[in-house]
This record gives structure tokens, sequence and C-alpha cells, in this order.
């Protein structure tokens, strides 16, 4: 049977500062439900905001859905990102994700999980590498 989630069903939060720098709200979208490991949330990042360096076993697909911000991937140049965007972000692929210092960016993140994780955690990105030159494609 199909299920529906009604728009406003699902609490906000806010992105945790442990993994995330400056102002991040997450809107779960859905979780994954057995046998699917797939699972979506939109997050919004303020100006200046952005994830720590992370990985996912199994990768992640981003949706940029509003606004302009950046992305790099480790020893990688720093890339813009725009509304309609997709992002597709290899497993295992040291990255980062977030606004610019003068624009918000909202995204949907998709992750798969491998035994039950879908994301590494590590350090902080800089704000010598936040601010690092924008490369073009």
């Amino acid at each position: 049977m199909q299920t529906i989630k009604r728009s406003g069903s699902q609490s906000s939060t806010k992105g945790p500062e442990e993994y995330f720098t400056g102002n991040i709200r997450i809107d779960p979208l859905f979780q994954a439900t057995e046998p699917s490991r797939v699972s979506g949330g939109l997050v919004t990042f303020e100006p200046g905001a952005r994830s720590a360096w992370h990985t996912h076993p199994l990768g992640q697909t981003l949706i940029v859905t509003n606004g302009c911000g950046w992305t790099q991937c480790w020893d990688g140049p720093k890339k813009e990102i725009r509304a309609g965007d997709v992002i597709s972000c290899p497993c295992g692929q040291k990255h980062w994700h977030g606004a610019t210092d003068k624009t918000a960016m909202s995204h949907i993140a998709i992750q798969e999980a491998l035994d039950g994780k879908n994301v590494e955690w590590m350090e902080k990105v800089t704000d010598e590498q936040y601010m690092s030159e924008v490369q073009p494609d």
C-alpha cells in the first residue's frame, strides 16, 4: 500500500554543530524502509553555512532546489552549484557542500545505507578551505 507523508507532518531539525558550520535546517523527506536502504531529506544552508567533510559508503545524490552553493571533493577544486543542478558523489568520496558566503542554498540529499550507516562524518571544513577560489567547469 502507498503511504503519503504530508508536508509539514515531520519536524524540522537544526543541523548538529558537530557536523555543520553555520545555520542549517534539515527537513526529513523519507526514511529507508526494508528492504530499501534509501533515505532523503531537504537541507537548507544559510549564507556561510556548510557541512563538515564526509563520505557516503554507497554514494549520494544532491538535487539543488534553491539558491547557489559550493561543493568540493578532497584534493579537488571547489565548484559552484545552482538550483536545478544534480550532483553525484561517488561511494567513499570525501567531500563537503553548503551555501556560498553571500547566498543561501537548499538541496535534496538522497543516500543509501550500508549496514545501517549512510554517512561517515570527518573534520570540519576550515574557513580557508571554504573561502578558496571557485574553479569553473
